[in-house]
């Protein structure tokens, strides 16, 4: 992989896990103003709308990226721009048509999400909440065609900070206006929550922003590559817009994977829970899981599989040029690398899943949102493996399977939700998205092994000492939390809980750490990725 390639995507990988990071920070704060009232009225807005604006792009936006950079290699420069004409052009119908679905079918999702009123939200509550939510959908997908064209002609600079500067203006919004109207004017958690969805239009105004500066600043280079193309090709406008589509599809996938599954839990966790008898908790337990729960686990899986995916395009040029021996090593190492990082987190997620919930959200409730936080932690590695092995699929041209494995994982979750909340309540939708994410991810590893004749042995061997070393801090993590636990009430005191949650994530980290460093194991699996290697080498040198 060229040296600006890497840069450009590590640039990126960084900008999407600051967003991450501070999309999980924020909700500390968010979680004190409106509780696990406001938490589950603000999920049950952002699921569809999240899904509405995965189909409305139908990945237009990446297809984008790696069409222009086709022709640019090519020497095609103008494409580029008409590709760019099209793509606002259809992100303009489609972005309309997302809109007036949510808009105005929002009475219809409030009245499919929500059974029971009694126990929490109400469906007129969840309608102006929708509706609110709904205008990002007019502006956000010109945004990302926008992004795409830039990344496509090597200028990842304008993605990764107008990634950042949306999620830190969307954030400032959400926090400021919840707390005036609340604490300021005394109004309705609804209307909070209203005008802390609506946050996301502000917050992709503010990235329009500072994408035009970056057209101003480059719009000159930009014509005058275009003017100097190799030479005219002719190809209509309606072959382009095949071409976009061909490659768009399977960039959908992977993004909408999470969204479909939670759009389950939307559509029917609120009756289950009543038919169940949990009506009484059936707030606290969504919100826990799709909410506040679901925040924490993306902080690994951003992570780990952001650094894999820097791999993925080595991976595609060893499969184009035939290099079975690279292409098997820098897949094994995709897989690897997520594995080094998502087990050991959800092993100590799991081990102080009632001491984070309670320092980073209150400790009310938490014999309920401990003991759920502690069954969703393992989802966080089906989430990362089934991001990886679809980008690896797509890596090989193979991506068409993931359609298949996302369905699979959606008709295991469709099949077996309602019935597991009936009968366990909310850990039932932990179990059922459990076996549907770990489905998808069986069916993906199958069949990279059957369409390259691909070996996980190496993968299984170091696989098997990453659990191994991850028990162990485990176990150690919790000797200190015995043993911390005769002098700090952590069960108790939210102030006991912070200061064991810090305790625990450092003995634990440096526990691990050490064991993977010793091992050579983290020398092996992340190879180049690795910066303790700089270190070593230049204390060698010393």
């Amino acid at each position: 992989m060229s040296n600006k390639l890497l840069k450009g995507t590590m640039l990126l990988t960084g900008a999407a896990f600051l967003s991450k990071f501070l999309g999980m920070i924020y909700v500390i704060p968010f979680n004190e103003l409106v509780g696990d009232k406001g938490g589950e009225l603000y999920f049950y807005a952002y699921n569809p709308y999240t899904v509405l604006l995965s189909v409305s792009t139908v990945g237009i936006p990446l297809a984008v990226s790696k069409i222009v950079s086709r022709y640019n290699s090519l020497g095609y420069y103008d494409i580029g721009f008409k590709v760019l004409r099209i793509s606002l052009s259809l992100m303009f119908i489609t972005g309309v048509f997302a809109f007036s679905i949510l808009f105005f079918g929002a009475e219809w999702f409030a009245a499919k999400y929500i059974y029971d009123s009694d126990h929490g939200n109400t469906r007129e509550e969840l309608v102006s909440v929708l509706k609110m939510i709904s205008f990002s959908l007019l502006i956000i997908p010109f945004m990302s065609v926008v992004r795409g064209f830039f990344q496509g002609n090597q200028i990842m600079e304008p993605t990764a900070l107008s990634q950042v500067i949306e999620q830190i203006v969307r954030i400032i919004f959400v926090l400021t206006s919840v707390y005036i109207i609340i604490h300021m004017f005394e109004g309705s958690i609804s209307l909070a929550v209203s005008f802390a969805t609506f946050a996301a239009f502000i917050g992709a105004i503010a990235s329009c922003l500072v994408l035009v500066w970056f057209w101003m600043k480059r719009k000159d280079k930009l014509l005058e590559q275009s003017h100097h193309s190799k030479k005219h090709l002719n190809i209509s406008s309606f072959d382009l817009i095949k071409e976009l589509l061909s490659y768009a599809g399977p960039f959908i996938l992977v993004g909408i994977a999470i969204p479909l599954y939670q759009q389950v839990d939307s559509f029917t966790f609120n009756k289950s829970m009543a038919l169940g008898g949990f009506s009484d908790i059936t707030t606290i337990s969504n919100a826990t899981i799709n909410m506040y729960g679901h925040k924490l686990i993306a902080i690994p899986v951003t992570l780990a599989t952001g650094m894999s995916m820097t791999l993925i395009p080595a991976l595609t040029e060893s499969f184009m040029k035939r290099d079975s021996l690279n292409l098997e090593k820098q897949i094994n190492q995709s897989i690897q690398i997520v594995i080094l990082f998502v087990i050991p987190a959800v092993v100590g997620l799991s081990v102080l899943a009632n001491v984070s919930y309670g320092a980073l959200f209150g400790m009310n409730h938490l014999d309920i949102s401990g003991r759920l936080l502690m069954w969703y932690s393992p989802v966080a590695l089906g989430f990362a493996l089934f991001t990886v092995t679809a980008a690896i699929l797509q890596g090989v041209n193979e991506q068409r399977f993931s359609l298949v494995s996302l369905g699979a994982g959606f008709l295991v979750k469709l099949s077996l939700n309602s019935f597991l909340i009936q009968l366990m309540a909310g850990l039932g939708s932990i179990v059922a998205t459990t076996l549907a994410t770990f489905t998808a991810v069986t069916l993906n590893l199958w069949w990279i092994k059957r369409s390259i004749k691909f070996s996980y042995k190496q993968t299984a061997k170091r696989g098997l000492f990453i659990v191994i070393f991850s028990l162990i801090m485990g176990l150690v993590v919790l000797l200190f939390k015995v043993l911390l636990g005769f002098f700090l009430p952590y069960e108790t005191s939210r102030f006991a809980a912070i200061v064991m949650l810090s305790v625990g994530i450092i003995v634990g980290g440096i526990t691990y750490l050490y064991l993977i460093y010793k091992s050579t194991l983290m020398e092996y699996v992340l190879g180049s990725l690795n910066i303790l290697n700089r270190f070593r080498r230049k204390k060698g040198a010393n």
